[in-house]
């Protein structure tokens, strides 16, 4: 498992002197890996330790504050993507007004250098840093042409030789419902984790009970019904479930929530945080006439999910 480093001035000299990865890595994608893959494998040429540099909050939920959610992974998923690639160090500093603040000259000296004491830097060629995104990855190479680090710039990768694995077209699938094709482009199956809350107990009433979920800093998939399969916190076994997203037509709760009903599962499970991975979206949300209705519609749902489900070897 990897080492979480907040404070950039008490890096640990196990975590000093290495390779380091930059960027937000929202959703680990195919793009990311093979960033990562590259500061590895210079990272285990030289023996030095591999290390990944990050932003909480994503710099975009910084200068658009109340701004629509659009994370594909919060810190927690984050680094057990990063972990599964090899890095034991992930250094998550916090995005503030001081750090927004710094120049890029001021960032490189402060993070880079003394911070970090990186001996190479590795990010894509499109990244920009400091004050006002005053750095590139020019300022980057002209640091390490006066010896503070070594540097390599990672050109785009694109799929099939075209499109470019990029976090904002795996949002646009995902919003558009197609899990699968956002899937191929991280690499792994998109999924939602947090704690699972108490709720209002209708789903039990129906003979449905659920785990309940607030996603407020996750992206949004479509309102609707899913099949989905689920991890619980303390297991290491997925488990089928279907699940509904939305504010419930019938009843108007005021946050969206994700209600997940686990095929064959009775345990206390409040408290915990459940991984939820949406598999295919069977139906958009809708209104019945009476709660018989519900039921029916509920049990139809379930016998799809267990279908699709099935059919995928999920």
């Amino acid at each position: 498992m990897d080492e979480l480093h907040n404070n950039i001035d008490n890096i640990p000299p196990r975590a000093r002197g290495g390779v380091v990865a930059i960027g937000n890595f929202d959703g680990v994608h195919l793009g990311h890996r093979a960033l990562v893959q590259a500061a590895k494998d210079i990272a285990d040429k030289g023996g030095a330790p591999l290390c990944v540099l990050t932003f909480e909050p994503h710099p975009r939920e910084f200068f658009q504050k109340g701004g629509e959610a659009f994370r594909l992974t919060l810190l927690p998923a984050k680094r057990r993507l990063l972990s599964e690639l090899g890095v034991r160090h992930v250094v998550a500093l916090n995005f503030d007004e001081k750090l927004a603040g710094l120049s890029a000259d001021e960032f490189i000296e402060q993070v880079l250098v003394k911070g970090l004491g990186a001996r190479h830097i590795v990010t894509g060629s499109d990244f920009a840093f400091g004050r006002g995104r005053s750095g590139n990855v020019a300022t980057l190479q002209k640091a390490s042409q006066e010896g503070r680090f070594g540097f390599t710039a990672i050109d785009p990768v694109r799929c099939d030789g075209s499109e470019v694995y990029s976090s904002t077209r795996v949002r646009a699938l995902l919003q558009a419902g197609k899990f699968g094709d956002a899937a191929a482009l991280l690499g792994h199956p998109w999924e939602i984790e947090a704690e699972v809350v108490h709720g209002d107990k209708r789903g039990r009433d129906l003979g449905y009970p659920t785990a309940n979920q607030r996603v407020s800093r996750c992206l949004k998939p479509p309102y609707g019904v899913y099949a989905v399969r689920v991890m619980i916190e303390g297991e290491t076994v997925w488990r089928r479930g279907a699940a509904n997203f939305g504010i419930r037509p019938m009843f108007r709760i005021e946050e969206p929530i994700f209600e997940t009903y686990i095929f064959d599962f009775a345990g206390d499970i409040y408290g915990k945080t459940m991984r939820v991975q949406p598999i295919a979206h069977l139906r958009p949300e809708m209104a019945f006439n009476g709660l018989e209705a519900l039921k029916e519609r509920i049990k139809q749902d379930c016998v799809d999910a267990q279908a699709v489900l099935k059919s995928t070897g999920l």
